[in-house]
């Protein structure tokens, strides 16, 4: 009778096997970008009423799901940044969304994941948003990191017209919302401008999203002078406005529509040194509240997510009836998650987990093929430069902070319990390790600290910093937190949020 092989064993011999595969034929890598989008994904659970077949179908034939990814930052620039260089916001100074991080001292001349692969011998190319625009005193276009590619095209721009197309579309009538501040209120300008979605009379192929994911596919029947490549495919939605077609907001009926859990108190327990309550509701969620709109905030949310999903098919379709199907490495990421109430919060840019936690989905022909892999692995994506360069067989950048987790992805079910950082912004920072989310935060020389165990209460209803039973918990996950940040670096005006 045949002995069984030990794990570790098994895992050694299909490592070797694929490195075998991909020393014969080179791992292109298709690293697709979906901005704003959070867990409300099929496959992620983090919504029911998601309609994503298309994702869900891409990780049933053999993606592998990482159910704990989270994101360096919560905001798009930063979180970008961190992702693109290896290194964290509070290593770079790099915290908004002002800050190009081609004009910070310390990540102007890092190599991007782009530059390292160029480096090592593959084509780059790119559509869509990558990096964060920022208007360039050198350029009329901006700065859309154009510079990180071997080739960089706008599909949607005006000289694109005639191959791609270049619509601008009206409005199904009486669809269009726009919440504004009520007479006297004060807002910010960004918020009194951003909140707005509504219903296109278009055709899902004539928008920008889908153009660039045709874009993609496009590419798929090239040869990049027989190297292999590395394409990065930006996907705008569903950032704000919410403006997607008609057909979309048509599969979620609005009196159908379930809004996220709230408890009213929920923030009384978040209090600085001084026992001060230290959180109040969103602005954006009081004013859906005084005019109705929760519903209809979420139904937009919704459609565009499932826009987006329309559009990934496409991609997916290109690639499997490719040449490039059997050593194509697929990334699909999200820059880093969402509120539609949670919290008495709408948007990004917070240190709880539906700001923190992103949909990461891998797939790697020869190693995920098996289907609807998942993995509790607590990973970053800050994790996916090291990742990236270590499943293709390149060095890995030393510059990198991250870690890479090739291990895992050739065994799912493996222990990966790394604890893992977001700096949300200057002096805030949460930690996550496989049960507890902490937050210390010593920002305006106010200091709040939050623990959760959202194991046991995933909605974050109950700090338990203040309970001395967890004292233990604190002072082991504090360690893991930064110990000093980079002064915020120079910002940039005009930037687009």
């Amino acid at each position: 009778m045949l002995k069984l092989m030990p794990l570790r064993v098994i895992c050694l011999i299909l490592i070797c096997s694929a490195s075998l595969f991909a020393a014969g034929k080179p791992m292109n890598v298709i690293f697709i970008a979906v901005d704003d989008l959070n867990d409300w994904v099929g496959v992620f659970g983090g919504n029911p009423q998601a309609q994503t077949p298309n994702i869900d179908k891409f990780a049933n034939q053999g993606a592998l799901v990482f159910e704990k990814a989270f994101s360096p930052a919560t905001v798009c620039g930063p979180s970008r940044s961190a992702l693109l260089t290896g290194k964290y916001s509070h290593t770079t100074g790099v915290y908004g969304n002002d800050t190009n991080l081609r004009h910070a001292p310390i990540t102007k001349n890092l190599d991007t994941i782009p530059q390292w692969f160029s480096r090592h011998g593959y084509y780059s190319l790119s559509a869509g948003k990558i990096f964060h625009k920022h208007q360039d005193k050198t350029s009329d276009k901006g700065d859309e990191g154009q510079w990180a590619f071997d080739e960089w095209v706008n599909p949607s721009a005006k000289e694109h017209k005639g191959k791609w197309g270049r619509n601008k579309f009206s409005f199904k009538e009486g669809t269009k919302v726009h919440i504004k501040p009520a007479p006297g209120e004060k807002a910010v300008a960004y918020s009194a401008k951003a909140l707005q979605w509504g219903e296109l009379a278009a055709k899902p192929e004539e928008t920008k999203d889908y153009i660039t994911s045709q874009w993609a596919v496009d590419q798929l029947s090239r040869n990049f002078d027989d190297k292999p490549f590395f394409m990065a495919v930006g996907i705008s939605k569903p950032h704000l406005p919410w403006y997607v077609p008609s057909q979309f907001y048509d599969q979620f009926p609005l009196d159908e529509i379930v809004l996220p859990k709230v408890k009213e108190g929920d923030l009384d327990d978040i209090v600085d040194s001084k026992g001060k309550v230290a959180a109040k509701k969103h602005v954006w969620w009081k004013w859906l509240e005084r005019e109705g709109k929760h519903k209809e905030a979420v139904r937009a949310y919704l459609a565009s997510v499932a826009y987006v999903d329309h559009c990934l098919g496409s991609i997916f379709k290109g690639l499997n009836e490719s040449k490039y199907a059997d050593n194509t490495i697929v990334v699909i990421w999200g820059d880093h998650g969402w509120h539609l109430g949670e919290k008495f919060k709408y948007g990004k840019a917070t240190p709880w987990m539906e700001s923190c936690r992103v949909p990461l989905l891998i797939r790697m022909p020869g190693v995920t093929d098996q289907g609807v892999g998942k993995s509790k692995g607590l990973v970053n994506l800050i994790d996916l430069y090291p990742t990236l360069s270590d499943l293709c067989g390149l060095p890995i950048n030393p510059e990198n902070e991250g870690r890479s987790f090739k291990e895992l992805i050739y065994n799912p079910k493996m222990e990966w319990n790394y604890p893992t950082v977001v700096t949300d912004v200057k002096d805030q920072s949460t930690v996550f390790d496989q049960q507890y989310q902490y937050i210390r935060s010593t920002k305006f020389n106010k200091k709040v600290l939050q623990l959760y165990d959202y194991v046991k209460d995933p909605l974050e209803w109950n700090n338990l910093a203040n309970n001395p039973e967890y004292k233990g918990v604190i002072e082991k996950l504090d360690q893991h937190l930064p110990s000093k940040y980079e002064a915020m670096s120079i910002h940039n005006k005009n930037v687009k949020h």
